[in-house]
């Protein structure tokens, strides 16, 4: 009978443990990185574009007919070189009742020509009277046959004479110069010609950017009429947030991504002194800083201006820090925390961290080299769970 109830008892056991065994709650699989040492570089990335540091406007330097451009973005110029050339205005059309009065002045100014020449023929006429008289009344005068009045009255109407010749000539010049322009007023107005012309030359040596004036046209003075630049005096330029930009200064080194290529070293020329405020995708409005950065090589030629490009600046760098992955980082309460994995359980531990940048954070106290922690732990993980790396 003892017997029996041993067997019992100890069956009992057996399938107790089985249901135990069968029923436990299974380990939570998660993911899991080693706190481990290296060198920790916290960044700041901004996005900008790529810019050529002197870009010259060309402008028309006149009021004319600028003639059509055949130079193209990309086309190479030199320091001198003719891009463009401006003519004169081509007259107005004129309908039939201007045409009718450009007529009618033109023939008023003919007459006038004519009435200005036989003035002329008249005053010259007079004037050779003049000093025949006057010799006579000379000849009379050594022979006291004259008062000196007389010879005086004489004399004084041959200078007249001679002055009136003089101002019909000039009167003659001014009007053959009105008729020139009357006809000019008639025959021009239908002349289309090209009368060159006013070039405009490139300042300075590079390339066409942009042309911003192609086709023929009439320009005022001042127009913008192609944009050119040296495409190997590149600069980066990015904003920044402020109260990023007051951890950057000159001569700090960065990488420029994101503009097609491969990664370009750079370097930090300027940090302006003044922000502007910005509108960012979502709507806030943010203080950026302008920040300029001189590229340590030449740039490639496939890099543009005006290209999307981005800046990692390197602001700090810790070397051999111990560094945990901050995808292991989670807040409790106002401290930082993580999950080790110490004989297959999650345990909560408390860190303090300093530095941190996109992939690491500089362990200051909590953890030490090695450690096995959680990535990105999950909502079933908690301080005691049972977990499978």
């Amino acid at each position: 009978m003892t017997m029996r109830r041993i067997l019992a008892a100890a069956t009992l056991a057996v399938c107790a443990l089985l249901l135990v065994w069968v029923f436990r709650p299974a380990p939570v699989p998660v993911e899991t990185a080693k706190v481990s040492r290296g060198d920790l570089a916290v960044d700041v990335e901004a996005e900008g574009e790529a810019r050529i540091r002197e870009v010259i406007v060309i402008s028309a330097p006149i009021l004319g007919l600028l003639h059509r451009i055949t130079l193209h973005p990309g086309d190479a110029v030199v320091a001198g070189q003719v891009v463009a050339e401006i003519g004169p205005v081509p007259p107005a059309l004129m309908d039939a009742r201007t045409r009718a009065m450009a007529e009618a002045g033109a023939a008023a100014a003919a007459a006038a020509v004519e009435l200005a020449q036989s003035q002329l023929m008249q005053a010259e006429t007079t004037l050779a009277f003049a000093r025949i008289e006057a010799d006579r009344a000379l000849t009379l005068f050594d022979r006291a046959a004259l008062s000196q009045r007389l010879l005086d009255e004489t004399i004084l109407a041959e200078r007249t004479a001679e002055a009136s010749v003089v101002s019909a000539r000039a009167s003659l010049a001014v009007r053959e110069k009105e008729r020139l322009s009357a006809d000019a007023a008639v025959n021009g107005a239908t002349s289309g010609g090209r009368d060159c012309c006013t070039d405009v030359v490139a300042p300075v040596s590079g390339s066409v950017l942009r042309v911003l004036t192609e086709d023929e046209q009439v320009v005022p003075a001042s127009i913008p009429i192609m944009e050119i630049g040296d495409l190997g005096d590149m600069e980066i330029i990015v904003h920044v947030l402020s109260q990023d930009a007051v951890d950057i200064a000159a001569g700090y080194e960065a990488a420029i991504t994101g503009w097609g290529g491969p990664d370009l070293a750079a370097r930090v020329i300027r940090v302006d002194p003044s922000a502007t405020t910005r509108i960012s995708a979502l709507g806030i409005e943010e203080q950026r800083v302008e920040v300029r950065l001189a590229l340590a090589e030449a740039p490639p030629p496939t890099l543009g201006h005006g290209f999307r490009a981005t800046a990692r600046i390197t602001v700090r760098t810790v070397e051999d820090a111990l560094r945990v992955p901050v995808g292991a980082l989670f807040r409790v309460g106002g401290d930082w925390a993580v999950y080790e994995v110490a004989n297959g359980k999650a345990a909560l531990t408390r860190v303090t961290i300093g530095l941190r940048n996109d992939e690491h954070a500089e362990v200051m106290d909590g953890l030490s080299e090695g450690t096995l922690v959680i990535l990105y732990p999950s909502d079933n993980v908690a301080d005691g769970t049972a977990v499978a790396p």
